[in-house]
């Protein structure tokens, strides 16, 4: 691992899809394939609910 990367961001982000894509077509583990879904799974429900709760507040709230 790198300390000092001289890639732009989505140099960086390409690379780093074109490895976990290779990994997964070296035949990666079925559970580490499940764990990745299910934390991708996880942030995404985290963020939905973060969202539907500020619209709820801003609705509540008194306009100013």
């Amino acid at each position: 691992m790198s300390f000092l990367s001289t890639k732009s961001g989505p140099e960086d982000l390409r690379d780093r899809v074109t490895d976990s894509l290779s990994a997964v077509r070296g035949g990666a583990h079925r559970d580490t394939l499940l764990k990745a879904a299910l934390i991708a799974g996880g942030v995404a429900a985290l963020t939905a609910g973060s969202a539907a709760i500020s619209s709820l507040r801003r609705r509540i709230e008194p306009t100013s």
